[in-house]
């Protein structure tokens, strides 16, 4: 073999293992990016499942460490008032039929707050997490003729919603607030309360009524339920020496209420201002606090009524969050609540609460 004929194998065998070299190289290259890629999806992941678990053992941590609280504070009959960061919003959703929605998860929903995404998780099963609820009756002149239907349809509502652990007071809308009986588990004790209340020809302090309501529930709930105003009335106000409007919508949205209000008499309240403006603002009460304001069309139609809001109750989520925005300054601070891969749903909360001041 020629001299020329060895030096060019040599020479192609060296470009064959440089190429060679270069080849295994790229795929060592490309595996470990691969692999790289693989490990910061997975860190990434095991980041996000912890903090969403670390967020809801916060969650649970906080309504233990209040429970534990107010259990202390019941066993040696002081009132408390205690605080959380952690921010409760209870939401009614409901398909275009008008139908409850309750297979839902916490990655379904979407919350900001002041236009910043926090992250949710659900505290409790739909409509499971127990339920404090003021019961408000308006006998005052306005409603006279319709209290005995109010009053029937209102006890049937009772039996209807509470649960074993549930609890109800019940205020009249008079020339005064008055309490007519103060929290109590267990349905029977409510009936009977109820049933002794009797109507009379007064005036109506309606937002010195609603206010005193809201925190009555603010001092006595139970930590973690959630906690409802059910006002029946036209919502006309005469008398309220305290509270307006503002400051009944102020106070729900602080004590964390949800209004609902049915006003018995129906159409008619269109045959003048001051029954339009009652019913507005209870509208009004109800839209920034999550609930609902119903106008019926008569009487025969308020069991309807109480049932669509024992079945909201029934299959309602309560979302929870810490907020992103530690600041204990007091503000009012906006929460906006979506499903965005289910638009058609139709969802009510909450618009927003007020944060703490400590």
């Amino acid at each position: 073999m020629k001299v020329k004929e060895i030096v060019g194998i040599k020479n192609l065998r060296r470009i064959l293992l440089i190429i060679l070299f270069s080849a295994l190289s790229l795929h060592l290259s490309n595996q470990l990016s691969r692999a790289n890629q693989l490990s910061r999806a997975n860190q990434l992941s095991r980041t996000n499942q912890l903090s969403r678990a670390n967020l809801v053992t916060r969650a649970v941590t906080a309504q233990r460490s209040k429970n534990v609280q107010k259990s202390l504070a019941q066993q040696s009959g002081e009132t408390i008032k205690i605080n959380s960061s952690l921010v409760s919003v209870p939401v009614s959703v409901t398909d275009a039929a008008g139908r409850p929605v309750r297979n839902l998860t916490a990655e379904d929903f979407r919350l900001e707050e002041e236009g910043r995404m926090q992250q949710v998780v659900t505290l409790g099963n739909p409509g499971k997490t127990p339920v404090e609820i003021a019961l408000l009756f308006d006998i005052t002149g306005s409603v006279f003729d319709l209290f005995h239907f109010q009053r029937q349809a209102a006890l049937r509502f009772l039996r209807e919603t509470l649960k074993p652990t549930d609890a109800v007071s019940i205020f009249t809308i008079g020339v005064r607030p008055k309490l007519i009986r103060s929290r109590v588990v267990g349905v029977n004790k409510a009936i009977a309360a109820a049933q002794a209340i009797e109507p009379t020809k007064e005036a109506t302090s309606f937002f010195d009524t609603v206010v005193e309501a809201a925190q009555y529930l603010d001092r006595t709930a139970a930590p973690g339920a959630r906690r409802v105003v059910v006002v029946i009335s036209d919502g006309e106000d005469m008398l309220s020496e305290n509270y307006r409007l503002s400051d009944a919508m102020r106070e729900l949205q602080r004590c964390d209420c949800l209004f609902y209000s049915i006003n018995p008499s129906g159409p008619s309240i269109r045959l003048n201002k001051i029954s339009t403006r009652g019913q507005d603002g209870m509208a009004s009460l109800a839209s920034a606090t999550g609930g609902a304001a119903f106008l019926p069309e008569g009487p025969k139609d308020l069991d309807d009524v109480f049932s669509r809001i024992a079945g909201e109750l029934q299959a309602q989520y309560l979302l929870g969050y810490y907020s992103t925005d530690e600041r204990a300054d007091g503000r009012f601070r906006k929460i906006i609540v979506r499903v965005p891969r289910q638009p058609g749903l139709h969802l009510r909360a909450r618009q927003g609460y007020y944060a703490s001041k400590t």
